[in-house]
């Protein structure tokens, strides 16, 4: 709902003033977080080492990419909006041309809500994972948002200019470059996820002697279910296989004399019998 421009409290002579608004509150919201991420990556950097930094650097670098990628677009759109109010509006001024289009400028309004709300909600998510307060998720959740609106931009976009224009292809260049971005960021949140998840899983310093004791009994009596449950799955394998045996055509597995004899194995040579003393 905050999404949507709310068309029945705006006269339409001032949906050319809210495109213009939105489209630079959008620009200033990337450009917050692009410097949010680089004080995150500064703090993460003091305040953590090892596995944990090396994710939190991989993670925060693919989002600034994807802010990078944002702003590009954005700024793109831009230039493409003014080329198609200029070469759409005639003798019309540009907010009688907004005005006559009001159901697109709501839409482009919208778009560019969702795209700026999309990047401020990713930089939230972000600092609550380097901070281990929030959830992998959210980042995953997040990025497919911010493609989602992408699209949303681009297609409101496209319904006005020109196949030829040059600007609509360069804002399609820069869409596709914000789907890439994005994938990269749910690339490297899932694997420092799982890389953080086997480090604390196999991270035994500051356990005192019970405890290390108790935790190894407690890994032998999974092994033992482990091994127990292994030899169950390989009978049944075996009864699985002579059940195909018999239905491809072979004989029963019951039948013992029916059974070929199996055949030798090569290399391995029977033991002569001792001769016995006379």
């Amino acid at each position: 709902q905050e999404l949507r421009p709310k068309s029945l409290d705006i006269k339409q002579e001032e949906l050319g003033d809210m495109v213009e608004k939105e489209m630079a509150s959008t620009s200033e919201a990337i450009e917050d977080a692009v410097r949010r991420i680089e004080e995150m990556m500064s703090q993460a950097r003091s305040e953590s080492s090892g596995v944990k930094l090396e994710v939190n650097e991989r993670i925060l670098n693919s989002c600034t990419d994807l802010m990078k990628a944002i702003r590009l677009l954005v700024t793109t759109s831009t230039n493409l909006q003014k080329e198609i109010v200029e070469s759409g509006r005639g003798a019309a001024t540009t907010q009688e041309f907004y005005a006559k289009n009001s159901r697109w400028t709501e839409g482009l309004i919208s778009a560019s809500k969702a795209v700026g709300w999309g990047a401020t909600q990713l930089v939230e998510s972000a600092d609550r994972v380097v901070l281990h307060t929030g959830k992998y998720e959210e980042l995953i959740v997040c990025s497919h948002e911010i493609a989602a609106s992408t699209a949303q931009l681009v297609a409101a976009s496209k319904v006005k200019a020109e196949k030829s224009s040059r600007n609509l292809a360069r804002l399609q260049e820069c869409s596709r470059n914000v789907n890439e971005m994005a994938a990269n960021v749910v690339a490297s949140t899932k694997s420092g996820q799982e890389q953080i998840e086997e480090k604390d899983t196999m991270d035994f310093s500051g356990m005192s002697l019970i405890k290390l004791k108790k935790e190894e009994m407690e890994t032998q009596v999974k092994v033992l279910e482990l091994e127990k449950r292994l030899e169950g799955e390989r009978v049944r394998l075996g009864e699985l296989r002579k059940q195909h045996y018999v239905l491809a055509g072979g004989c029963d597995p019951d039948d013992e004399e029916a059974r070929p004899a199996p055949a030798p194995r090569r290399g391995i040579l029977k033991k002569p019998p001792i001769a016995q003393k006379p």
